[in-house]
């Protein structure tokens, strides 16, 4: 598996149904592709914990086409918690959790920019963060990249340098 990808929000705001709206708005505004089946994973409690969604880059047919593998957690999923706030200089104080991963970011540059554009202009106070930076991207910054040439290495570099 490639590098993954998470939206940070805050705890007392995460709502798994608020995102999968969001997560449909923001596809269409980008305009991606979104394919969701409705298959929940449930814990053996019966507890929901989990439900996956594809954007794609305009369709589902083309064979070069980008394509996202995004899950949508609940607030319960021990995959929500967030610890890294100090290390990539987020206020400890707020009380963050990691939502809508995306699987492998690799190849996916264009279509995550265009599609967390979308995100979080109806999210502002989110942030995206990439795992294997250090640091995230706020909703200012993915404007000031957005407003630039498209760089495919966007996701590589901190935005603040």
């Amino acid at each position: 598996m490639g590098t993954s990808a998470v939206i940070l929000t805050k705890k007392d705001k995460y709502s798994p149904e608020q995102l999968l709206a969001d997560t449909i708005v923001a596809a269409f505004h980008s305009d991606a592709a979104l394919y969701f089946y409705n298959n929940k994973t449930y814990t053996n409690e019966g507890e929901f914990l989990y439900t996956t969604l594809n954007i794609n880059h305009k369709s589902f047919t083309g064979d070069n086409e980008s394509s996202l593998i995004f899950h949508i957690h609940s607030i319960s999923s021990p995959s929500t918690e967030f610890y890294y706030h100090e290390d990539l200089g987020l206020d400890p104080n707020i009380s963050l959790c990691q939502v809508g991963h995306i699987e492998d970011i690799y190849g996916n540059q264009e279509l995550i920019l265009h599609f967390i554009y979308e995100y979080l202009k109806l999210n502002p106070d989110d942030y995206f963060w990439i795992a294997d930076n250090d640091w995230v991207y706020s909703w200012e910054d993915i404007q000031k990249l957005k407003s630039l040439s498209y760089d495919p290495d966007w996701c590589y570099k901190n935005p603040r340098d």
